[in-house]
């Protein structure tokens, strides 16, 4: 295969976590409509990320979260979201950079 001196790889990264801030920016100003949910995977250790240390100790690599029905505070930025969600019946504010994601699924 040639060498790809365009970039295709990162042009199709950046397009699709704009396709993710979008979306949780829709979420943020209406809320979740009918049966959408989402799966967030992203990198623990990553610059930027933001969480609980029993989570990094439990997720040392990779973490999934939901947002469905129990998820406040969503706030979405430029580079990234915040967002609280409960653990073991505890409130717990995340922050996720756009560049720590490695995964999303509706």
């Amino acid at each position: 295969m040639a060498k790809d001196f365009i970039g295709y790889e990162a042009l199709t990264d950046r397009a699709l976590r704009s396709v993710v801030k979008e979306a949780l920016k829709r979420v943020q100003k209406q809320g979740l409509v009918g049966s959408h949910h989402f799966y967030l995977t992203f990198k623990t250790h990553d610059p930027g990320v933001e969480i609980p240390d029993f989570l990094k100790e439990r997720y040392p690599d990779e973490m999934t979260i939901v947002l469905q029905n129990q998820y406040s505070g969503l706030n979405v930025t430029e580079d990234g979201f915040e967002v609280t969600l409960g653990f073991q019946k505890l409130p717990a504010t995340l922050a996720i950079p756009f560049a720590a994601l490695t995964g999303f699924v509706d």
